[in-house]
Protein backbone atom coordinates (compact mmCIF):
# COMPACT_ATOMS: atom_id res chain seq x y z
CA UNK A 1 0.00 0.00 0.00
CA UNK A 2 1.50 3.33 1.03
CA UNK A 3 -0.94 4.81 -1.21
CA UNK A 4 1.21 5.50 -4.14
CA UNK A 5 0.50 8.04 -6.78
CA UNK A 6 2.58 9.35 -9.61
CA UNK A 7 4.65 6.99 -11.76
CA UNK A 8 6.72 3.72 -12.07
CA UNK A 9 8.15 0.08 -11.38
CA UNK A 10 9.52 -3.07 -9.52
CA UNK A 11 11.16 -6.57 -9.58
CA UNK A 12 11.34 -10.39 -9.22
CA UNK A 13 14.15 -12.62 -8.05
CA UNK A 14 16.36 -15.29 -9.63
CA UNK A 15 19.69 -16.87 -9.02
CA UNK A 16 22.09 -14.26 -10.37
CA UNK A 17 20.77 -11.07 -8.80
CA UNK A 18 18.74 -13.00 -6.31
CA UNK A 19 15.29 -12.07 -7.56
CA UNK A 20 13.00 -15.03 -7.85
CA UNK A 21 10.77 -16.07 -10.68
CA UNK A 22 8.86 -19.24 -9.97
CA UNK A 23 9.85 -22.17 -12.19
CA UNK A 24 7.02 -24.69 -12.38
CA UNK A 25 9.01 -27.29 -14.32
CA UNK A 26 11.56 -28.35 -11.77
CA UNK A 27 12.14 -31.13 -9.31
CA UNK A 28 9.72 -31.38 -6.39
CA UNK A 29 10.16 -29.50 -3.14
CA UNK A 30 8.13 -29.96 0.03
CA UNK A 31 4.73 -28.29 -0.25
CA UNK A 32 4.02 -25.52 2.23
CA UNK A 33 0.73 -25.25 4.06
CA UNK A 34 -0.67 -21.88 5.10
CA UNK A 35 -3.78 -20.72 6.91
CA UNK A 36 -5.22 -19.75 3.51
CA UNK A 37 -4.91 -23.35 2.30
CA UNK A 38 -2.14 -25.48 0.91
CA UNK A 39 0.40 -24.19 -1.54
CA UNK A 40 1.50 -27.18 -3.61
CA UNK A 41 3.30 -25.35 -6.40
CA UNK A 42 6.78 -26.80 -6.75
CA UNK A 43 9.71 -24.59 -7.51
CA UNK A 44 13.45 -24.24 -7.09
CA UNK A 45 14.91 -22.12 -4.32
CA UNK A 46 17.67 -19.76 -5.45
CA UNK A 47 21.12 -20.72 -4.23
CA UNK A 48 21.37 -20.25 -0.48
CA UNK A 49 17.70 -19.39 0.00
CA UNK A 50 15.68 -20.87 2.83
CA UNK A 51 12.51 -19.73 4.59
CA UNK A 52 11.15 -20.91 7.91
CA UNK A 53 7.90 -20.10 9.67
CA UNK A 54 8.30 -20.68 13.37
CA UNK A 55 5.50 -20.91 15.90
CA UNK A 56 6.25 -18.63 18.81
CA UNK A 57 5.38 -18.85 22.45
CA UNK A 58 4.83 -15.39 23.90
CA UNK A 59 6.14 -16.54 27.26
CA UNK A 60 9.55 -17.48 25.89
CA UNK A 61 12.56 -15.54 24.71
CA UNK A 62 13.07 -14.74 21.03
CA UNK A 63 15.62 -17.51 20.69
CA UNK A 64 13.30 -20.30 21.87
CA UNK A 65 11.07 -20.76 18.83
CA UNK A 66 10.12 -24.21 17.57
CA UNK A 67 9.46 -25.04 13.96
CA UNK A 68 5.84 -25.32 12.82
CA UNK A 69 6.85 -26.52 9.34
CA UNK A 70 8.95 -29.59 8.60
CA UNK A 71 12.10 -29.04 6.51
CA UNK A 72 14.98 -31.24 5.53
CA UNK A 73 17.27 -29.10 7.62
CA UNK A 74 16.45 -26.26 9.97
CA UNK A 75 18.40 -23.04 10.06
CA UNK A 76 18.32 -19.73 11.82
CA UNK A 77 18.92 -16.49 10.00
CA UNK A 78 21.13 -13.75 11.35
CA UNK A 79 20.57 -10.49 9.50
CA UNK A 80 23.76 -8.45 9.30
CA UNK A 81 23.56 -4.77 10.21
CA UNK A 82 25.56 -2.32 8.12
CA UNK A 83 25.38 1.44 8.76
CA UNK A 84 24.10 3.37 5.76
CA UNK A 85 27.12 4.60 3.78
CA UNK A 86 27.24 8.07 2.22
CA UNK A 87 26.83 8.29 -1.56
CA UNK A 88 25.55 4.72 -1.76
CA UNK A 89 24.87 3.05 -5.09
CA UNK A 90 21.30 2.88 -6.40
CA UNK A 91 20.17 5.84 -4.30
CA UNK A 92 17.19 7.48 -5.99
CA UNK A 93 16.32 11.17 -5.90
CA UNK A 94 13.91 12.09 -3.11
CA UNK A 95 15.22 9.48 -0.70
CA UNK A 96 15.35 12.01 2.15
CA UNK A 97 12.76 13.55 4.48
CA UNK A 98 11.07 16.46 2.68
CA UNK A 99 9.80 18.49 5.64
CA UNK A 100 11.13 22.04 5.26
CA UNK A 101 10.22 23.37 8.70
CA UNK A 102 7.33 25.50 7.50
CA UNK A 103 3.81 25.45 8.90
CA UNK A 104 2.14 24.59 5.59
CA UNK A 105 -0.02 21.47 5.46
CA UNK A 106 2.35 18.57 4.96
CA UNK A 107 2.58 14.81 5.29
CA UNK A 108 5.19 12.25 4.37
CA UNK A 109 4.63 8.51 4.16
CA UNK A 110 6.89 5.50 3.58
CA UNK A 111 6.11 1.96 2.42
CA UNK A 112 8.32 -1.16 2.72
CA UNK A 113 7.24 -4.61 1.55
CA UNK A 114 8.76 -8.07 1.96
CA UNK A 115 7.29 -11.02 0.03
CA UNK A 116 7.84 -14.65 0.97
CA UNK A 117 6.94 -16.77 -2.10
CA UNK A 118 7.49 -20.04 -0.26
CA UNK A 119 4.69 -19.13 2.15
CA UNK A 120 2.53 -17.10 -0.24
CA UNK A 121 2.60 -14.26 2.28
CA UNK A 122 3.69 -10.63 2.29
CA UNK A 123 4.36 -8.01 4.95
CA UNK A 124 3.76 -4.32 4.18
CA UNK A 125 5.14 -1.73 6.62
CA UNK A 126 3.69 1.79 6.39
CA UNK A 127 4.89 4.84 8.30
CA UNK A 128 3.55 8.39 8.18
CA UNK A 129 4.05 11.77 9.83
CA UNK A 130 1.53 14.61 9.61
CA UNK A 131 2.14 18.33 10.04
CA UNK A 132 5.43 17.86 11.92
CA UNK A 133 5.76 21.64 12.40
CA UNK A 134 3.41 21.03 15.33
CA UNK A 135 4.85 18.46 17.72
CA UNK A 136 1.53 18.02 19.57
CA UNK A 137 -2.15 18.61 18.92
CA UNK A 138 -2.75 22.24 18.03
CA UNK A 139 -3.88 24.66 20.70
CA UNK A 140 -6.94 26.85 20.15
CA UNK A 141 -4.63 29.75 19.31
CA UNK A 142 -2.72 27.68 16.76
CA UNK A 143 -5.96 26.52 15.16
CA UNK A 144 -7.12 30.13 14.89
CA UNK A 145 -3.79 31.09 13.32
CA UNK A 146 -3.19 28.14 10.98
CA UNK A 147 -6.56 26.46 10.62
CA UNK A 148 -7.38 22.92 11.76
CA UNK A 149 -4.53 20.44 11.38
CA UNK A 150 -4.03 16.80 12.26
CA UNK A 151 -0.70 15.87 13.80
CA UNK A 152 1.12 12.70 14.70
CA UNK A 153 2.98 9.58 13.64
CA UNK A 154 1.49 6.28 12.55
CA UNK A 155 2.95 2.80 12.01
CA UNK A 156 0.83 0.22 10.21
CA UNK A 157 1.52 -3.31 8.98
CA UNK A 158 -0.56 -5.37 6.59
CA UNK A 159 0.79 -8.83 7.23
CA UNK A 160 0.26 -12.54 6.71
CA UNK A 161 -3.33 -13.54 5.87
CA UNK A 162 -4.20 -9.85 5.36
CA UNK A 163 -4.26 -9.21 9.11
CA UNK A 164 -3.39 -5.75 10.37
CA UNK A 165 -1.80 -3.78 13.16
CA UNK A 166 -1.63 -0.04 13.76
CA UNK A 167 0.01 2.10 16.43
CA UNK A 168 -0.49 5.86 16.39
CA UNK A 169 0.41 8.88 18.47
CA UNK A 170 -0.74 12.48 17.99
CA UNK A 171 2.75 13.67 18.91
CA UNK A 172 5.76 13.73 16.59
CA UNK A 173 8.51 14.89 18.96
CA UNK A 174 10.14 11.42 18.84
CA UNK A 175 10.03 11.12 15.05
CA UNK A 176 13.17 11.78 13.03
CA UNK A 177 14.22 11.53 9.41
CA UNK A 178 17.44 12.06 7.48
CA UNK A 179 17.36 15.17 5.25
CA UNK A 180 18.86 13.47 2.18
CA UNK A 181 18.75 9.70 2.77
CA UNK A 182 16.08 7.04 3.24
CA UNK A 183 16.60 6.78 7.01
CA UNK A 184 13.86 7.43 9.56
CA UNK A 185 12.50 6.27 12.87
CA UNK A 186 10.12 6.92 15.74
CA UNK A 187 9.87 5.97 19.39
CA UNK A 188 6.38 5.30 20.71
CA UNK A 189 7.68 4.12 24.08
CA UNK A 190 11.26 4.44 25.30
CA UNK A 191 13.01 2.55 28.07
CA UNK A 192 12.54 4.52 31.28
CA UNK A 193 16.29 5.06 31.61
CA UNK A 194 16.92 6.01 27.97
CA UNK A 195 16.34 8.94 25.66
CA UNK A 196 14.59 8.25 22.33
CA UNK A 197 17.06 8.12 19.43
CA UNK A 198 17.16 10.93 16.87
CA UNK A 199 19.29 9.13 14.27
CA UNK A 200 20.22 5.66 13.03
CA UNK A 201 21.79 3.58 15.81
CA UNK A 202 23.10 -0.01 16.02
CA UNK A 203 20.42 -2.71 16.49
CA UNK A 204 21.40 -3.70 20.03
CA UNK A 205 21.37 -0.11 21.18
CA UNK A 206 17.97 0.39 19.57
CA UNK A 207 16.54 -2.64 21.38
CA UNK A 208 17.95 -1.35 24.66
CA UNK A 209 16.56 2.16 24.29
CA UNK A 210 13.28 1.63 22.40
CA UNK A 211 10.51 -0.56 23.78
CA UNK A 212 8.00 0.35 21.07
CA UNK A 213 9.01 2.01 17.82
CA UNK A 214 10.97 1.48 14.61
CA UNK A 215 14.01 2.51 12.60
CA UNK A 216 14.55 1.83 8.91
CA UNK A 217 17.23 2.53 6.32
CA UNK A 218 17.94 1.25 2.81
CA UNK A 219 19.94 -1.59 4.41
CA UNK A 220 18.27 -2.26 7.77
CA UNK A 221 14.78 -2.42 9.30
CA UNK A 222 13.74 -3.23 12.86
CA UNK A 223 10.99 -2.45 15.32
CA UNK A 224 8.26 -3.49 17.70
CA UNK A 225 4.73 -2.06 17.81
CA UNK A 226 1.50 -2.78 19.69
CA UNK A 227 -1.96 -2.41 18.21
CA UNK A 228 -3.71 0.62 19.69
CA UNK A 229 -7.17 -0.97 19.66
CA UNK A 230 -8.77 1.50 17.22
CA UNK A 231 -9.13 -0.93 14.32
CA UNK A 232 -12.11 -3.05 15.33
CA UNK A 233 -13.33 -3.18 11.71
CA UNK A 234 -10.50 -5.50 10.56
CA UNK A 235 -8.72 -8.62 11.79
CA UNK A 236 -5.81 -7.41 13.90
CA UNK A 237 -2.81 -8.82 15.70
CA UNK A 238 -1.77 -7.50 19.11
CA UNK A 239 1.97 -7.12 18.58
CA UNK A 240 4.55 -7.34 15.83
CA UNK A 241 8.34 -7.47 15.98
CA UNK A 242 10.84 -7.57 13.13
CA UNK A 243 14.49 -7.32 12.26
CA UNK A 244 15.94 -7.75 8.78
CA UNK A 245 18.68 -6.53 6.49
CA UNK A 246 18.27 -5.61 2.82
CA UNK A 247 20.58 -5.58 -0.18
CA UNK A 248 19.19 -3.19 -2.81
CA UNK A 249 19.38 -4.57 -6.34
CA UNK A 250 17.29 -2.06 -8.32
CA UNK A 251 16.59 1.57 -7.56
CA UNK A 252 14.40 3.31 -10.14
CA UNK A 253 16.01 3.03 -13.56
CA UNK A 254 18.46 0.87 -15.47
CA UNK A 255 20.98 -0.87 -13.25
CA UNK A 256 24.06 0.86 -14.63
CA UNK A 257 22.48 4.31 -15.07
CA UNK A 258 21.77 7.25 -12.81
CA UNK A 259 18.53 6.57 -10.96
CA UNK A 260 15.40 8.53 -11.85
CA UNK A 261 12.79 10.59 -10.11
CA UNK A 262 9.57 8.61 -10.44
CA UNK A 263 7.42 11.67 -11.17
CA UNK A 264 9.97 13.54 -13.25
CA UNK A 265 12.26 16.42 -12.34
CA UNK A 266 9.32 18.69 -11.40
CA UNK A 267 8.95 16.60 -8.23
CA UNK A 268 11.76 18.73 -6.80
CA UNK A 269 9.25 21.57 -6.52
CA UNK A 270 5.96 21.80 -4.56
CA UNK A 271 3.68 21.45 -7.59
CA UNK A 272 1.49 18.56 -8.75
CA UNK A 273 1.28 17.19 -5.21
CA UNK A 274 1.32 14.64 -3.80
CA UNK A 275 4.66 13.43 -5.05
CA UNK A 276 5.72 9.82 -5.25
CA UNK A 277 9.10 8.11 -5.43
CA UNK A 278 9.91 4.43 -5.79
CA UNK A 279 13.07 4.22 -3.69
CA UNK A 280 13.95 0.57 -4.25
CA UNK A 281 12.21 -1.28 -7.04
CA UNK A 282 13.77 -4.50 -5.78
CA UNK A 283 16.03 -5.84 -3.10
CA UNK A 284 16.89 -8.99 -1.17
CA UNK A 285 15.95 -9.10 2.51
CA UNK A 286 17.11 -11.51 5.20
CA UNK A 287 15.80 -11.71 8.75
CA UNK A 288 12.64 -12.43 10.71
CA UNK A 289 9.17 -11.10 11.50
CA UNK A 290 7.06 -12.18 14.50
CA UNK A 291 3.38 -12.05 13.60
CA UNK A 292 0.21 -13.46 15.17
CA UNK A 293 1.95 -16.23 17.09
CA UNK A 294 4.41 -17.13 14.33
CA UNK A 295 7.98 -16.22 13.62
CA UNK A 296 8.70 -15.94 9.90
CA UNK A 297 12.36 -16.30 8.97
CA UNK A 298 13.53 -15.59 5.45
CA UNK A 299 16.67 -15.26 3.35
CA UNK A 300 16.91 -13.26 0.12
CA UNK A 301 13.20 -12.45 0.15
CA UNK A 302 11.96 -10.02 -2.55
CA UNK A 303 11.53 -6.54 -1.09
CA UNK A 304 10.43 -3.09 -2.20
CA UNK A 305 10.14 0.49 -0.93
CA UNK A 306 8.50 3.76 -1.96
CA UNK A 307 7.28 7.02 -0.45
CA UNK A 308 4.78 9.90 -0.80
CA UNK A 309 4.90 13.50 0.39
CA UNK A 310 3.08 16.81 -0.04
CA UNK A 311 0.01 18.70 1.09
CA UNK A 312 -2.60 15.97 0.65
CA UNK A 313 -3.32 12.64 -1.01
CA UNK A 314 -5.12 12.47 -4.36
CA UNK A 315 -8.90 12.60 -4.34
CA UNK A 316 -8.93 8.95 -5.51
CA UNK A 317 -6.27 6.52 -6.71
CA UNK A 318 -5.35 2.97 -7.68
CA UNK A 319 -2.11 1.02 -7.34
CA UNK A 320 -0.69 -2.37 -8.38
CA UNK A 321 2.76 -3.68 -7.38
CA UNK A 322 4.39 -7.08 -7.78
CA UNK A 323 7.86 -8.61 -7.73
CA UNK A 324 7.10 -12.36 -7.61
CA UNK A 325 6.25 -13.82 -11.02
CA UNK A 326 5.96 -17.13 -12.87
CA UNK A 327 6.98 -17.62 -16.47
CA UNK A 328 9.98 -15.33 -16.88
CA UNK A 329 13.67 -15.89 -17.40
CA UNK A 330 15.37 -13.07 -15.56
CA UNK A 331 14.24 -10.48 -13.06
CA UNK A 332 10.81 -8.83 -13.25
CA UNK A 333 9.22 -6.09 -11.17
CA UNK A 334 6.10 -4.02 -11.71
CA UNK A 335 4.60 -0.87 -10.26
CA UNK A 336 1.52 0.78 -11.75
CA UNK A 337 -0.47 3.63 -10.25
CA UNK A 338 -2.81 6.45 -11.06
CA UNK A 339 -4.87 9.09 -9.36
CA UNK A 340 -7.04 12.15 -9.53
CA UNK A 341 -4.94 14.99 -8.16
CA UNK A 342 -5.61 18.68 -7.67
CA UNK A 343 -3.90 21.14 -9.98
CA UNK A 344 -1.70 23.65 -8.15
CA UNK A 345 -3.58 26.80 -7.20
CA UNK A 346 -6.79 25.66 -8.89
CA UNK A 347 -10.04 24.09 -7.79
CA UNK A 348 -9.80 21.51 -10.57
CA UNK A 349 -8.35 18.05 -10.92
CA UNK A 350 -6.47 15.99 -13.49
CA UNK A 351 -5.75 12.31 -14.09
CA UNK A 352 -2.19 11.06 -13.82
CA UNK A 353 -0.92 7.49 -14.15
CA UNK A 354 2.07 5.35 -15.06
CA UNK A 355 3.35 1.82 -15.51
CA UNK A 356 6.95 0.96 -14.74
CA UNK A 357 8.56 -2.44 -15.29
CA UNK A 358 12.06 -3.70 -14.57
CA UNK A 359 12.92 -6.78 -16.58
CA UNK A 360 16.35 -8.41 -16.70
CA UNK A 361 18.10 -5.20 -15.68
CA UNK A 362 16.24 -2.94 -18.12
CA UNK A 363 13.71 -0.31 -17.05
CA UNK A 364 10.56 0.06 -19.20
CA UNK A 365 8.93 3.39 -18.38
CA UNK A 366 5.41 4.33 -19.46
CA UNK A 367 4.53 7.83 -18.25
CA UNK A 368 2.36 10.67 -19.56
CA UNK A 369 5.36 12.58 -20.89
CA UNK A 370 6.59 9.74 -23.11
CA UNK A 371 3.29 8.15 -24.12
CA UNK A 372 -0.30 7.39 -23.17
CA UNK A 373 -1.71 5.43 -20.20
CA UNK A 374 -5.27 4.00 -20.12
CA UNK A 375 -7.08 2.24 -17.31
CA UNK A 376 -10.30 0.63 -16.19
CA UNK A 377 -10.61 0.05 -12.44
CA UNK A 378 -13.69 -1.23 -10.60
CA UNK A 379 -14.51 -0.19 -7.01
CA UNK A 380 -12.87 -3.47 -5.99
CA UNK A 381 -11.61 -6.65 -7.63
CA UNK A 382 -10.48 -5.62 -11.13
CA UNK A 383 -7.55 -3.51 -12.39
CA UNK A 384 -6.78 -3.16 -16.10
CA UNK A 385 -4.03 -0.76 -17.17
CA UNK A 386 -2.40 -0.41 -20.58
CA UNK A 387 0.17 2.01 -21.95
CA UNK A 388 2.50 2.66 -24.83
CA UNK A 389 5.51 4.81 -25.55
CA UNK A 390 7.56 5.24 -28.73
CA UNK A 391 9.18 1.80 -28.49
CA UNK A 392 6.99 -0.54 -26.41
CA UNK A 393 3.44 -1.43 -25.38
CA UNK A 394 2.34 -2.92 -22.05
CA UNK A 395 -0.85 -4.40 -20.60
CA UNK A 396 -1.59 -5.70 -17.14
CA UNK A 397 -4.69 -7.15 -15.57
CA UNK A 398 -5.13 -7.87 -11.88
CA UNK A 399 -8.10 -9.48 -10.15
CA UNK A 400 -8.84 -10.67 -6.65
CA UNK A 401 -11.58 -12.53 -4.84
CA UNK A 402 -10.04 -11.56 -1.51
CA UNK A 403 -12.23 -9.02 0.35
CA UNK A 404 -9.21 -6.83 1.08
CA UNK A 405 -8.21 -4.99 4.24
CA UNK A 406 -9.03 -1.37 5.01
CA UNK A 407 -5.88 0.64 5.67
CA UNK A 408 -5.28 4.16 6.92
CA UNK A 409 -3.77 7.10 5.08
CA UNK A 410 -2.98 10.66 6.17
CA UNK A 411 -5.96 12.72 5.00
CA UNK A 412 -6.52 16.46 5.21
CA UNK A 413 -10.13 15.89 6.32
CA UNK A 414 -9.61 13.40 9.17
CA UNK A 415 -5.88 12.84 9.71
CA UNK A 416 -4.66 9.23 9.69
CA UNK A 417 -7.98 7.62 8.80
CA UNK A 418 -9.37 4.60 6.91
CA UNK A 419 -9.02 5.69 3.29
CA UNK A 420 -8.06 2.73 1.11
CA UNK A 421 -8.33 -1.03 0.71
CA UNK A 422 -5.52 -3.48 -0.09
CA UNK A 423 -4.66 -7.12 -0.46
CA UNK A 424 -1.46 -8.94 -1.37
CA UNK A 425 -3.41 -11.84 -2.92
CA UNK A 426 -4.03 -10.40 -6.36
CA UNK A 427 -3.94 -12.55 -9.52
CA UNK A 428 -1.91 -10.69 -12.13
CA UNK A 429 -0.92 -11.04 -15.78
CA UNK A 430 1.69 -8.74 -17.33
CA UNK A 431 2.69 -8.50 -21.00
CA UNK A 432 5.09 -6.24 -22.91
CA UNK A 433 5.55 -6.01 -26.67
CA UNK A 434 7.83 -4.12 -28.96
CA UNK A 435 5.86 -1.39 -30.72
CA UNK A 436 5.75 -1.46 -34.51
CA UNK A 437 6.14 1.72 -36.56
CA UNK A 438 2.38 1.70 -37.29
CA UNK A 439 1.44 1.55 -33.59
CA UNK A 440 0.56 -2.16 -33.48
CA UNK A 441 1.98 -4.86 -31.25
CA UNK A 442 5.19 -6.42 -32.47
CA UNK A 443 7.39 -9.05 -30.84
CA UNK A 444 6.31 -10.06 -27.33
CA UNK A 445 9.21 -9.65 -24.92
CA UNK A 446 7.50 -10.45 -21.61
CA UNK A 447 4.52 -12.63 -20.64
CA UNK A 448 4.31 -13.43 -16.92
CA UNK A 449 1.78 -14.00 -14.17
CA UNK A 450 1.57 -13.94 -10.39
CA UNK A 451 -0.81 -14.74 -7.56
CA UNK A 452 1.03 -12.48 -5.07
CA UNK A 453 0.30 -9.04 -6.48
CA UNK A 454 -0.41 -6.16 -4.12
CA UNK A 455 -3.48 -4.23 -5.29
CA UNK A 456 -5.17 -1.14 -3.88
CA UNK A 457 -7.90 1.41 -4.39
CA UNK A 458 -8.18 4.56 -2.31
CA UNK A 459 -10.02 7.80 -1.79
CA UNK A 460 -13.25 8.26 -3.65
CA UNK A 461 -16.07 8.24 -4.17
CA UNK A 462 -15.92 4.87 -5.95
CA UNK A 463 -19.51 4.57 -7.13
CA UNK A 464 -18.73 2.76 -10.35
CA UNK A 465 -15.94 1.69 -12.70
CA UNK A 466 -13.30 4.35 -13.28
CA UNK A 467 -12.16 4.57 -16.88
CA UNK A 468 -9.42 7.05 -17.63
CA UNK A 469 -6.68 8.12 -19.99
CA UNK A 470 -3.75 10.42 -19.44
CA UNK A 471 -1.08 12.06 -21.54
CA UNK A 472 0.78 15.28 -20.80
CA UNK A 473 0.09 18.47 -22.79
CA UNK A 474 2.75 19.01 -25.44
CA UNK A 475 4.49 21.84 -23.57
CA UNK A 476 4.70 19.85 -20.34
CA UNK A 477 5.68 16.70 -22.24
CA UNK A 478 8.62 18.50 -23.79
CA UNK A 479 9.66 20.03 -20.47
CA UNK A 480 9.58 16.72 -18.61
CA UNK A 481 11.37 14.94 -21.43
CA UNK A 482 14.41 17.17 -20.98
CA UNK A 483 16.96 15.10 -18.97
CA UNK A 484 17.47 17.62 -16.18
CA UNK A 485 19.48 16.23 -13.27
CA UNK A 486 18.05 18.40 -10.50
CA UNK A 487 19.79 16.37 -7.81
CA UNK A 488 23.15 16.81 -9.54
CA UNK A 489 22.61 20.54 -10.01
CA UNK A 490 21.86 21.07 -6.34
CA UNK A 491 24.90 18.98 -5.40
CA UNK A 492 26.98 21.74 -6.99
CA UNK A 493 25.44 24.20 -4.52
CA UNK A 494 24.52 21.98 -1.54
CA UNK A 495 23.67 24.97 0.63
CA UNK A 496 20.55 25.49 -1.49
CA UNK A 497 19.59 21.83 -1.87
CA UNK A 498 16.02 21.40 -0.66
CA UNK A 499 15.22 18.78 1.98
CA UNK A 500 14.39 15.34 0.71
CA UNK A 501 16.13 15.58 -2.62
Amino acid sequence: MMISFSMESKLCFSQNLGFRTLDLNVSPRPSLSTKRGSFHTQFRFPTGTRVLALASNSATKAESYTSSTQYEDRISVNPAYVPTPPNRELRTPHSGYHFDGSARKFFEGWYFKVSIPERKQSFCFMYSVENPAFKKKLSALEVAQHGPRFTGVGAQILGADDKYICQYTAESSNFWGSRHELILGNTFKADKDSRPPNKEIPPQEFKRRVLEGFQVSPLWHQGCIHDDGRSNYVKTVKTARWEYSTRPVYGWGNVSSKQKSTAGWLAAFPVFEPHWQVCMAGGLSTGWIEWDGERFEFQDAPSYSEKNWGGAFPRKWFWVQCNVFEGAVGEVALTAAGGLRQLPGLDSFENAALIGVHYDGIFYEFVPWNGVVNWEITPWGYWYIAAENETHMVELKATTEDPGTTLRAPTSEAGLAPACKDTCFGELTLQIWERRYDGTKGKMILDVKSDMAAVEIGGGPWFNTWKGKTASPELLRRALSVPIDVDGLFNLVPLFKPPGL
